[in-house]
Formats: structure tokens, C-alpha cells, sequence
């Protein structure tokens, strides 16, 4: 039996690395590990490559932030410059309808029910830089007031899936996950006209 205890799968990527180098460090010019196998030079350079790869995750995960929160700012700005045109639009129209409804927009009166939303598209899940933590994101639903997120370990079943948070943007950070564990995740959109189905499942191991 194994007297070595190295861990690794519960360690967060950082640790990995830092466990790594330590490695290396303590077994180089050593007298004791003359002919390590396999090879110091190998082990750094998959340590490398870990780093690199690791950097690259972060990068890329920084840039879905930042244009989620540019996305919301500009949908901000659409709803708050839609809504001064209203006002012009009703300013001219005064209580006739019909010239409400030939500026393309509609009356108290004469809306309609509202529909379902869609189903969220595009759904992914990358590891996120904390133990336990997964990112999830997807494109967003228009008239999608917020998103419902459910989850389950691996293997899904239609009884597995568990209801873990809600979104008010196209992102979410699912935290207190078990680490080393595949996750299952999928999201559904909530409108005024009620819940999306679901969406297709996006499916990640929990660092």
C-alpha cells in the first residue's frame, strides 16, 4: 500500500501548482532522488502547462463577467430611453389609441397576455476559482425577469434534480458543491407569462 498521500483532487488549481513546484524544488540536486522517474524537466513542464491553461480559464472568465454587466447596463439604457419615447409617443396621442399603436407600441387597454419565455440557450459551466464553486452562463431570454437553476449529481434522473438558486442576469456562481463531484445543471426562464421549459443540461466536475 501507497504510504504517499498527495491529495490532489481536493486541492484548488492554485494548490495544485504550488504542491507541484514545492515537489520540485525539494527533489532537485537532491543526492537521495539521483534519477527521478519520470524526469524533473517533465513534471515542470506540465506544471507549465497547467499554469498557462489555468490563466487562460481566468481570462476568459473575467471577459463573461465583464460583458454581462455591459450587456445589463445596455439594456438598462434601452429600457430607460424606450420609456422617455413613451412618454413623447402619449404626450402627441393623448387618449387616442390608434395613434399609440401606429408608433409600434401598445395600450393598457389592448395588451395582449404575456407569453412564456424561451428556454435559455447556450448554457455552460466552467470551474470557478474557490473550492466547490462552478460558473454557470447562458444567453439571455428576452422578457426573462429572472432564472430558476436546478441541479444534480451525476448520473441526472428526472427525481435528481434539486433546485439550487435564482439569477437575475444571464450568470451565476453555484457554490458548496462537493469537490471532485460532476454536477448536471440546467436553467429555465421566469416572465410574466410564467416559467420556461428547461433548458439543456451543462455538466461540470466541482473543483
Amino acid at each position: 500500500m501507497a504510504r504517499i498521500r498527495l491529495n490532489l483532487r481536493h486541492l484548488t488549481v492554485p494548490e495544485n501548482l504550488a504542491k507541484g513546484l514545492q515537489i520540485v524544488t525539494a527533489m532537485t540536486n537532491s543526492p537521495i532522488f539521483a534519477d527521478p522517474t519520470p524526469v524533473l524537466a517533465d513534471v515542470t513542464a506540465r506544471l507549465d502547462q497547467l499554469e498557462k491553461a489555468f490563466a487562460s480559464v481566468q481570462s476568459a472568465k473575467s471577459e463573461v463577467s465583464t460583458r454581462v454587466v455591459t450587456q445589463d447596463n445596455a439594456a438598462t439604457e434601452v429600457d430607460q430611453i424606450l420609456t422617455q419615447l413613451a412618454g413623447y409617443v402619449e404626450s402627441v396621442a393623448g387618449r387616442d389609441d390608434t395613434i399609440i399603436t401606429s408608433a409600434g407600441m401598445e395600450t393598457k387597454a389592448s395588451r395582449t397576455a404575456p407569453t412564456t419565455p424561451g428556454e435559455p440557450e447556450s448554457v455552460g459551466a466552467v470551474a470557478g476559482t474557490h473550492e466547490g464553486v462552478i460558473l454557470l452562463s447562458w444567453k439571455p431570454v428576452p422578457n426573462a425577469k429572472s432564472y430558476t437553476i436546478e441541479s444534480s449529481t451525476d448520473p441526472a434522473t428526472p427525481a435528481s434534480w434539486t433546485h439550487v438558486a435564482i439569477a437575475t442576469s444571464a450568470a451565476k456562481a453555484i457554490s458548496n458543491l462537493k469537490s471532485g463531484t460532476r454536477y448536471w445543471s440546467r436553467v429555465a426562464a421566469i416572465g410574466a407569462g410564467g416559467q420556461s421549459g428547461w433548458s439543456e443540461h451543462a455538466t461540470k466536475v466541482a473543483p
